[in-house]
């Protein structure tokens, strides 16, 4: 019966994404990609946002959604997120977050982890969030593929939230995380050391094996070396087919990782827990590579004791992409809030809204299609009853590709 309610609810949601034309009018639009509108529409087509601004023309069978009063932002995205791989309650079984049994398991998969049904995704959507990047634990120093995916509570499968568009991501951890897991069982890796080591040792193995396949495809071999999943999965890296997401606190870890990238001709998308990244702004910004960080959580442990609030505006700054990440869903639910105490530490209010919603859109790739209120783009919104930036504001409504995920009840 549960079973047959959800797939009902999802007939619904579908149904409700191509088959009328939304307004919504007279709000206070932020459309990132530029300055704030005053007694703004935005018209929603097909799930695609098809106009936005003053004077859009709205034809008599749209629906209109009255905005006076209300401010919409595009809908918040969240790059760290463990939502579906541990899902809520959080008891042992349900943790398929971390397939600790080995340092370098490139070869495993968020995407086979995922409960669409964790009643997590439900808490997000009414904090106002459309978009979260779900990556395994940082057990290991390579844990697997990250998925991004919608924010779409009542959903049965993964393939129901998947962002078909968004390209696949690899975790990679570094620091007191892996050397804990192993080291208590006399494993390498131990040490600082023992987690670089693994890594070129990973890399090198991967070179190795793609050199094997080079040399039977050239039929300078006559038996084709054996399938292995785990360099299959590294080889992609080094083909620049897989976005690498590296959780890692100290900047001179941030170096050591940039050493081995470089060594071995592949990009690092972005740090991820990035708390002294503040250290080297100006080497982030001339690779490109970004920053997860957060606005004020740091010192819980010894390699997060060097944290400080000012990081993610300094980042900003020197030219960095930030994201206000959340490792947390529980603070997911008000990402909004969190933007807002960077405020306190110089950000500006138009960057403190993209560290939310641009700025982690270009992290995934999927800047093309979500991350600003403009024309073409899916109508992933969130409005509020008052700014954005206020720990005063309720999310009222939020879409996902213009169906209705989240809908405050009046009281």
């Amino acid at each position: 019966m549960k079973h047959f309610a959800l797939l009902y609810f999802c007939f619904l949601f579908a149904l409700s994404a191509f088959s009328e034309e939304i307004a919504i009018e007279h709000a206070t639009l932020y459309p990132i990609s530029g300055g704030v509108i005053q007694e703004g529409t935005i018209l929603i087509r097909n799930g695609i946002i098809a106009e936005v601004g003053t004077g859009v023309n709205v034809s008599d069978a749209a629906r209109r959604i009255e905005g006076r009063g209300k401010h919409v932002m595009p809908g918040i995205i969240d790059t760290h997120s463990h939502m579906g791989v541990y899902p809520w309650p959080g008891v042992d079984a349900n943790s398929d977050g971390n397939e600790a049994t080995d340092p370098i398991t490139a070869h495993v998969d968020a995407l086979d982890s995922v409960s669409p049904e964790d009643p997590a995704f439900q808490r997000a959507a009414a904090g106002g969030a459309t978009t979260v990047q779900i990556l395994p634990g940082s057990a290991n120093l390579i844990g697997g593929k990250a998925i991004t995916v919608h924010v779409i509570p009542g959903a049965v499968t993964v393939d129901q939230i998947v962002f078909k568009e968004a390209p696949r991501g690899i975790k990679m951890a570094l620091g007191e995380n892996p050397k804990r897991v192993y080291g208590t069982r006399n494993q390498l890796p131990s040490t600082r050391m023992g987690n670089f080591y693994l890594l070129r040792d990973a890399f090198t193995k991967t070179v190795e094996y793609r050199d094997k396949w080079e040399r039977y495809n050239k039929k300078q071999t006559k038996e084709p070396p054996e399938k292995n999943l785990k360099w299959e999965t590294l080889l992609q890296v080094l083909d620049g087919k897989i976005l690498v997401h590296v959780h890692c606190y100290r900047a001179d870890e941030m170096m050591h990782m940039i050493e081995i990238a470089d060594q071995f001709n592949f990009k690092i998308t972005s740090f991820q827990h990035s708390l002294e990244a503040y250290k080297v702004a100006d080497i982030l910004a001339k690779r490109n590579i970004a920053a997860a960080t957060w606005a004020d959580w740091w010192g819980f442990k010894v390699e997060a004791w060097k944290g400080i609030p000012w990081n993610a505006a300094h980042l900003v700054s020197k030219g960095v992409v930030v994201n206000l990440h959340t490792d947390s869903s529980d603070l997911v639910q008000r990402m909004n809030v969190e933007a807002e105490k960077t405020l306190k530490y110089g950000m500006s209010e138009a960057d403190a809204l993209k560290t939310i919603t641009i700025w982690p859109a270009k992290m995934l790739g999927i800047d093309r299609y979500v991350g600003t209120l403009e024309k073409g783009k899916k109508a992933d919104i969130v409005m509020f009853d008052g700014p954005p930036l206020s720990i005063y504001s309720h999310v009222l409504l939020t879409m996902v590709e213009g169906r209705t995920t989240y809908e405050r009840r009046a009281k």
